[in-house]
């Protein structure tokens, strides 16, 4: 008789090579929400700078490509879902990891809620339901419902999340650009508003304004490339695992410097740099009142590339907290049972409930107290992803630390280039602390403490990180006695991303 094969037990590994390269790039560009990212911020950004807002997309630009160099070299040697809380952890030690795995999780609770409210409410506006959209009570039943529907697809599979990510991306960028030909269009031919005036190459100085307001514009550029990394996060589910995620990466920031570059140079073209600026304080729904102008009847194009935005968003969000909160429960660093894969699926199905049911959590409580108080959540994530970027950039560094003189290609690529994203990113979390510090410049234009909301809600979230991690430090002690490490010789190649 056949001896009896012993029951491996449930999976404890994701599901490798379930998608290939162009799936984690689109992936990375849906992460980033282009459509709706950039309607949120052209109007703010006219207003502090004028027609040099094309230009202040091109400088935001440059650190996330520095920092993406970085993302790229630290996924060759630690193809870990995890990223900046495995990669920190390896070059800085424990403490500093589990603080940047806390950033980037809490960065997903704190948006989640807010991307698919618009995901909403752009696709009722679409559909003509002005009334349904105006309805807080459906608006946010309707939001707390689509959140659980895209938590079940990153639950059921990788795979259903590239399909219905592919999909998206087309309708996103395909609204986007009949828009960007109709409105340049509309220029040239005269028949733009009143206030159009024709572009100039000149709008791409991002120093033609200069002063304080450019300091404000950078970050809000920086805002509309975050979350392109969710490529990488999903490097043990992808093909080619130490180099297509991270080249991923780095292609889908230049991907979206040429689209906010393209969108943003059509938009002021057409609108005027006055029209921008009044309605600056309309946010997302810039978009809303200039489709019906640009586009006549077919206004529905734009509102439906904006809906199609944030929900992708809203799934590929979920993303890098759930792996990330994976990583770490895996490494010790948090409870086991968010470690959990689903048996058939092979995702992280604990942690991706746990996310979403947070998210959704955060986005009920902060709408009872307002819809200014959810923005000023938003304008908190500017904190977190300067902060665990930063720390990125530097780990990479000091991980390769002993071979950054090997050459040139490996001096600038591994170390000055993400010590110079770094040292970028650290400069805007410094104003952003002292902008925010001030209540007048949040949303709800109130007091917390003598500080603005903004602020409170981000060292909020970082305080409750670290009083956390001492808990748990002093309950499960073993991942802090993880030490620090350096780049093996063997891993380190000339090759850089291409």
């Amino acid at each position: 008789m056949a001896a009896r094969t012993a029951d491996p037990g449930p999976p404890t590994e994701l599901k490798a090579g379930a998608i290939g390269f162009v799936d984690a790039l689109v992936i990375g560009l849906n992460a980033t929400s282009p459509a709706y990212s950039l309607a949120a911020v052209i109007g703010p950004i006219v207003a502090l700078v004028g027609i040099y807002a094309p230009g202040v997309m091109v400088a935001s630009f440059v650190p996330m490509l520095l920092i993406a160099s970085a993302f790229y070299y630290l996924n060759k040697v630690d193809q870990d879902c995890g990223t900046t809380f495995s990669w920190v952890t390896r070059a800085m030690g424990p403490w500093a990891g589990w603080l940047g795995g806390w950033a980037i999780a809490m960065t997903g609770v704190l948006v989640v809620g807010s991307l698919a409210d618009v995901a909403v409410t752009f696709a009722l506006l679409a559909f003509g339901l002005d009334g349904w959209a105006g309805n807080e009570a459906v608006r946010q039943t309707l939001t707390v419902l689509l959140i659980l529907v895209m938590t079940a697809v990153c639950v059921i599979g990788t795979e259903l999340s590239a399909r219905v990510q592919n999909v998206l991306i087309v309708a996103q960028v395909a609204c986007l650009l009949a828009f960007a030909v109709v409105a340049l269009y509309r220029v040239y031919t005269g028949t733009g508003t009143p206030e159009s005036v024709e572009p100039s190459i000149t709008w791409l100085n991002p120093f033609g304004f200069g002063g304080a307001p450019l300091t404000a514009a950078l970050l809000l550029g920086v805002f509309i490339y975050w979350g392109w990394e969710s490529a990488v996060n999903l490097t043990e589910e992808v093909e080619d695992s130490a180099t297509a995620p991270g080249l991923a990466a780095v292609w889908s920031t230049v991907v979206l410097l040429v689209t906010y570059v393209s969108v943003g140079f059509a938009v002021v073209a057409y609108t005027g740099t006055d029209f921008l600026a009044r309605n600056a304080g309309e946010e997302e729904f810039v978009f809303a009142l200039l489709a019906g102008e640009a586009m006549g009847g077919w206004d529905w194009v734009v509102l439906l590339a904006v809906s199609s935005s944030a929900l992708a968003s809203t799934q590929t969000t979920i993303i890098p907290a759930s792996r990330t909160a994976l990583s770490m429960a895996r490494r010790h660093a948090l409870p086991a049972p968010l470690a959990h894969v689903h048996p058939r699926f092979r995702t992280p199905d604990v942690s991706t409930w746990w996310v979403a049911g947070i998210a959704i959590a955060w986005y009920v409580a902060v709408n009872r107290i307002s819809s200014n108080a959810l923005f000023d959540s938003l304008t908190a994530l500017s904190l977190l992803i300067a902060f665990y970027y930063a720390l990125t950039g530097v780990a990479c560094a000091v991980y390769y630390r002993r071979h950054l003189t090997d050459s040139v290609r490996r001096f600038v690529l591994i170390g000055l280039g993400p010590l110079v994203g770094a040292g970028l990113l650290t400069w805007l979390l410094v104003e952003s602390v002292a902008h925010m510090s001030d209540p007048a410049n949040s949303y709800s234009g109130v007091s917390w403490f003598g500080l603005g909301p903004p602020l409170v809600i981000g060292l909020g979230i970082l305080a409750v990180g670290v009083v956390i991690m001492v808990v748990w430090r002093l309950k499960a002690p073993a991942f802090w006695s993880e030490r620090p490490s350096v780049a093996d010789p063997t891993l380190v190649r000339d090759e850089g991303p291409r």
